[in-house]
């Protein structure tokens, strides 16, 4: 491994995990982006005294980032500062309900009361959502299993009934809560991953156990210090970074890639890890054949998003940090979004007003809002124009006002919108994805694509589109795993070398 090069394509979170990780078993790495910063979709948009997350905006599962520095000796806390918040969210319904997301069990049961929910049901769900991370983590997780066939060696036949795998997860949900409200909000936790309730399989119900145990928190200053953070030690740890070094092909020798091409020079490398999706880079990069290509289809794109920043000169006092305005009518919300792949007309939409719990990120007395409704990838036959997504965008701002936010256009000071297109112009993420591939029950059992190229052994992935999929402790969970995968497969690869040649 000493001497080894690897280069990473792409400066997303994945990306950085992945070259911290092999940094710290010894490589020589590199890692090249297209953009002038560091953090792929954890980005940061400041202008006139407002700060707004333009991706990842919420922290879970500290202890995953832990690692990256107890390996080299150093701490979390001195390099990205956490707070948690309460809180969790807060979620406001066509009605004028109000309820609160709290892991404080007492709280959390009052805000059950308050819907006619019995908190009993309550402790009952998280139980069993308790008990599905558990058993998830253990080996899709912690493991960085990838097929079928690693989750059957792994778990045994005997323990595949424990992931409920006959139900979705609104099913799963269904069975302990009696309530719209609390079947709505815990059905939402599927927007860690981009899918839908209605579709994903029901041991994605693991997702409020990353809450419930494990905390949620904010990073003082804004999401993007952690990828400032990361950029410190990476350059403790000698990584190369090169900016504004967009790489336009992975070039390969027979079974094998020997390095990249970035602004018009080659890089050899021994290894590459890309961090951008599985499909694209195939395409982009690659330049594999359709027929190929269509063996990839199932690990469909999960939904993209309209991502709205809104400059305040006033506050709304009814908002919390994080909130949701939910949908009359869920699922059809997620039958519009994820099977018709329309805009809906009534959209769930996520509201951020970081400035709740932090003033440094507007001017005194105002809010900065990101708004992020959840909408369709780009469909490639019937493609939507940007008029059409900021029709779409005053659908959003007149659901808003409607529900409680009065004269919101009124106080808007500064706005910036992106659409699926500027997201996939960005990113390059495949048809604009946020999240990386879909969890779907029939598409993919929520699996997504294998860490390990099955055409090039010596090109790893990482990120969204790979397993164990999105969210930002995910994909620092796969950068880790690959890492552990390159070392594996190194030695093993080294060795059979070493046996042929003596064989000769």
């Amino acid at each position: 491994m000493a001497g080894k090069q690897v280069i990473v394509v792409g400066a997303g979170l994945g990306g950085l995990s992945a070259a911290i990780s092999l940094a710290q078993e010894g490589y020589a790495v590199t890692v090249h982006d297209k953009n002038a910063q560091i953090g792929g979709k954890l980005n940061v948009l400041k202008q006139r005294g407002y700060s707004f997350d333009l991706g990842p905006s919420i922290f879970t599962l500290p202890h995953i980032f832990e690692r990256l520095f107890t390996r080299s000796g150093k701490r979390l806390a001195d390099y990205v500062p956490l707070r948690s918040l309460r809180p969790h969210w807060r979620n406001f319904f066509t009605d004028g309900t109000i309820v609160d997301l709290d892991p404080e069990p007492e709280r959390m049961a009052a805000e059950a009361r308050k819907v006619g929910e019995d908190p009993a049901n309550v402790e009952r769900f998280l139980r069993y959502s308790g008990e599905l991370y558990d058993l998830v983590n253990a080996g899709y997780f912690e493991q960085g299993l990838d097929t079928p066939a690693d989750f059957a060696r792994f778990y045994g036949l005997w323990k595949f009934p424990k992931f409920d795998l006959l139900r979705t997860m609104h099913g799963g949900v269904k069975r302990f809560l009696r309530t719209r409200y609390l079947q709505d909000v815990f059905d939402y936790f599927i927007k860690y991953v981009g899918s839908s309730a209605y579709h994903a399989p029901a041991f994605m119900n693991c997702l409020p156990t990353i809450q419930f145990r494990y905390d949620l928190w904010y990073v003082d200053g804004g999401l993007y210090q952690l990828a400032v953070g990361l950029g410190r030690l990476m350059a403790e740890l000698g990584i190369e970074v090169r900016l504004n070094s967009e790489v336009t092909e992975i070039r390969r020798q027979g079974a094998r890639v020997t390095g990249l091409v970035a602004q018009g020079q080659f890089y050899p490398a021994d290894i590459v890890v890309s961090n951008m999706e599985v499909i694209p880079a195939y395409q982009r990069l690659l330049g594999e054949d359709e027929r190929f290509l269509r063996t990839l289809e199932r690990f469909a794109p999960a939904c993209s998003g309209l991502v709205l920043e809104l400059g305040l000169d006033r506050q709304y006092p009814q908002l919390a940090h994080h909130n949701f305005f939910f949908s009359e009518h869920q699922r059809e919300h997620f039958q519009t979004v994820f099977r018709k792949g329309r805009l809906p007309d009534d959209p769930t939409i996520y509201l951020v007003a970081a400035s709740k719990t932090d003033p440094t990120v507007a001017p005194p007395g105002c809010d900065g809002l990101k708004v992020l409704p959840h909408i369709p990838p780009i469909d490639e036959a019937r493609p939507l124009g940007r008029e059409d997504y900021l029709a779409f965008k005053e659908r959003v701002v007149d659901k808003l006002e409607r529900m409680g936010l009065t004269d919101l256009r009124q106080h808007v000071v500064f706005e910036h919108c992106w659409t699926p297109l500027d997201i996939r112009e960005q990113y390059y993420s495949n048809r604009g994805a946020i999240y990386g591939v879909v969890s779907d029950r029939w598409k993919n059992l929520a699996f997504k694509a294998p860490k390990q190229s099955t055409r090039y052994p010596n090109l790893f992935f990482v990120g969204g589109s790979v397993n164990p999929g999105g969210g930002m402790p995910m994909v620092v969970l796969c950068g880790q795993n690959v890492a552990k995968q390159v070392v594996a497969w190194d030695r093993r690869d080294a060795g059979s070398q070493t046996l042929s040649s003596h064989g000769s």
